[in-house]
């Protein structure tokens, strides 16, 4: 049973913070966190995807950025990352992750665009890639449950 989820970015300030916001508001029983390979510890959520958020019911005014650590790959039923990089990254620093560590967008092959330091569109588009990504594993995760 899969009662766990962490994403992973890699500065925990854009992407993850808000695919684990999207995944909790679908499966609000499931533990979903968030954690960057390379997070800006202590920072908040970049104020663009805070806004973005907010535009569609989501609170991240509260986010701390988070390094991933072996506590938290072990804790977590399934791993998520918004890259392939990432998800060879997490596997690499923590072999025991490996069988458990996906892609967001997996089903499609894709990688979810990191927008940081980029303009509204590409926090759009990063966003619609998510709201994608999430869907999908929504489906997933609810059917084995």
């Amino acid at each position: 049973m899969i009662g766990s989820v962490l994403m992973v970015c890699e500065g925990n300030i854009c992407r993850s913070p808000l695919a684990a916001a999207l995944l909790k508001r679908e499966l609000p029983q499931l533990d979903v966190r968030s954690a960057g390979t390379h997070a800006l510890v202590g920072a908040p959520a970049d104020a663009v995807v805070v806004e973005l958020a907010r535009e569609h019911g989501i609170a991240l005014d509260t986010h701390v950025a988070t390094q991933l650590d072996s506590s938290l790959a072990c804790a977590a039923n399934v791993i998520l990352t918004m890259t392939k990089p990432q998800r060879e990254w997490v596997e690499t620093a923590f072999p025991s992750t490996r069988g458990k560590v996906f892609r967001l967008c997996d089903e499609h092959g894709a990688d979810v665009t990191d927008p940081y330091r980029r303009h509204r569109a590409v926090f759009d588009l990063a966003f619609a890639q998510i709201r994608e990504g999430i869907s999908q594993w929504t489906r997933t995760l609810a059917a084995q449950r």
